[in-house]
């Protein structure tokens, strides 16, 4: 039950939050607050780079002050009343601001070649802005595990030789080469659990957290394991960079084609108006929204096959499903969502129907032997 309470206010949060984002985004700009912003930052500088900077680090920081007690309730106040949260409000405000700060370091420079774009190449900014963007995430793949991730965990590489032999058998199965397999202290913030396979090329590395390793059996942490390596062996990842870049170009041409036609209805003359930026993100929202189902679908999809994978290089079918129910009691994940809150917003497949085909493709193939 109480998974259940969690899971679904953790839904309702970020839905009523993503709602009321649209609802201020369209009144900023249809009332002419934005234009008024937009004047009155023109006092303090002529630039207008420097202008769209300004005018993108006020409006961020009002919207980040409007949307205050939906970050304090869900990322503090109900992670602690589910007794999720490790964190004492201080450490919850300090790994807040490191966030946001390592976000506008990255965040601003591409803003910066957006608005660049959008002067240079007027409509057609979203071609070689989806062309950067792709550039920008294959560059994050590879420095997030090294750089960016330590600046939240101790990362540590692993001393259990068991679990290194099996890690390496896994890997040799999967046709990869894994030479970093690392814990991190994930206790330090939450009493979740989770692994992961993260990197590219030589950044690829094995992250398993500290509640993991402490929790659950070699078995059950060799499951998880090949369950990620599954991800590898069955070209998931790649699929999921070619996929993510048809999605990347098509949303940008659709967001750029909708916000041209919506100019006149703002009563806005030309594409490289600062105040008219805000349309942008509401077609974005609009369009993601659409989007999120099927790219839900595929993610699902590859979750299955990634469990299948794991049951095929392990043979540890009842391990795996022991780690299911543990890791969804755990992390207070919901078992049974609503059909349609499970197709429309949920990337894993829910654990029941994960379980279900589990034992299914068991079932089959004890049978063809």
């Amino acid at each position: 039950m109480n998974s259940k309470k969690y899971s679904n206010t953790k839904l309702l949060l970020s839905i009523s939050e993503s709602i009321l984002t649209f609802i201020l985004l369209f009144i900023f700009v249809k009332t002419g607050l934005s234009y008024s912003l937009e004047n009155f930052l023109v006092g303090y500088s002529q630039n207008e780079y420097f202008l769209f900077l300004l005018y993108v680090i006020t409006t961020g920081l009002c919207f980040a002050i409007l949307f205050s007690p939906f970050s304090f309730y869900g990322g503090f106040i109900l992670e602690h009343k589910y007794k999720l949260s490790n964190q004492t409000f201080l450490q919850w405000i300090w790994e807040g601001t490191k966030g946001v700060l390592i976000s506008l370091v990255i965040g601003l420079p591409i803003l910066l070649f957006f608005f660049y774009m959008l002067r240079k190449f007027g409509e057609n900014w979203w071609l070689p802005f989806a062309v950067f963007l792709f550039v920008v995430s294959v560059v994050l793949a590879r420095i997030v595990p090294v750089f960016i991730l330590p600046m939240f965990y101790k990362i540590i590489p692993i001393d259990n030789e068991e679990l290194k032999a099996r890690i390496a058998r896994l890997a040799e199965i999967a046709n990869i080469k894994v030479e970093n397999v690392f814990t991190f202290n994930m206790s330090k913030t939450t009493k979740k659990a989770n692994a992961a396979f993260t990197g590219l090329g030589k950044s690829k590395r094995v992250l398993l957290g500290d509640t993991l390793l402490e929790n659950y059996s070699l078995d059950e942490v060799e499951t998880v394991l090949a369950h990620e390596f599954g991800h590898y062996k069955k070209k998931h990842i790649i699929k999921n960079i070619l996929l993510g870049t048809f999605f990347s170009f098509f949303t940008l041409f659709l967001i750029a084609k909708l916000y041209s036609f919506s100019l006149p209805y703002f009563h806005v003359e030309k594409l490289t108006q600062i105040y008219a930026l805000p349309i942008l993100a509401l077609w974005g929202m609009l369009v993601s929204l659409l989007i999120q189902p099927l790219s839900n679908i595929i993610s699902r999809k590859y979750e299955y096959e990634a469990d299948a994978f794991a049951i095929e290089t392990t043979g540890k079918h009842e391990a795996f499903l022991n780690t299911l129910d543990k890791l969804t009691e755990q992390n207070l994940g919901d078992k049974e969502p609503h059909p349609f809150v499970e197709w429309f917003f949920y990337s894993h497949p829910s654990i029941n129907k994960r379980k279900s085909a589990i034992l299914s493709f068991v079932k089959n193939n004890v049978e063809k032997i």
